[in-house]
């Protein structure tokens, strides 16, 4: 049984998430969407409502779950016993960044990487971008899967 994990923060998931979700999802026979809990960064939802977005936005697709986690991703796939982690790349500087990852995960690890490119209509969209139009009451509806419409 294939199995990947989709590590993020998901705050909130957006429509590049989603794309990224959908085509992966053909790729392994169950993709665990891994939303990190990281104690030093401040969101701006809250993680039971990052995890609600995701599983509404999922809640048709048994191959998918959703969990969460702290400490090394490498270490969580170890503990659900999975080979793969699904990244998606929206531009160059997401490659140098998600590179640089990888090779330290193959390194501690045996996992292997696989990535993604974001469909072009929608490698624009970043989950700090929603933030800042949500901040800002702007239009964010079209960046975002319906469950996070607020």
């Amino acid at each position: 049984m294939k199995k990947a994990i989709f590590p993020g923060s998901f705050d909130p998931i957006t429509l590049g998430h989603v794309d990224i979700i959908e085509r992966g999802v053909t790729l392994f026979d169950e993709l665990i969407i891994a939303i990190g809990i990281n104690a030093d960064k401040k969101y701006m939802f809250s993680l039971d409502e990052r995890k609600k977005f995701i599983e509404e936005t999922f809640k048709n697709e048994p191959k998918i779950k959703v969990v969460t986690y702290s400490g090394l991703t490498v270490n969580f796939c170890k503990e659900q016993n999975v080979d793969f982690i699904l990244r998606g790349l929206r531009n160059p500087a997401d490659f140098e960044f998600e590179k640089a990852i990888a090779h330290t995960n193959r390194k501690l690890s045996e996992i292997e990487t696989v990535f993604l490119l974001t469909s072009s209509g929608k490698s624009y969209i970043s989950s700090s971008i929603v933030r800042d139009v949500i901040r800002n009451d702007g239009d964010y509806t079209g960046l975002v899967p319906d469950a996070v419409r607020i």
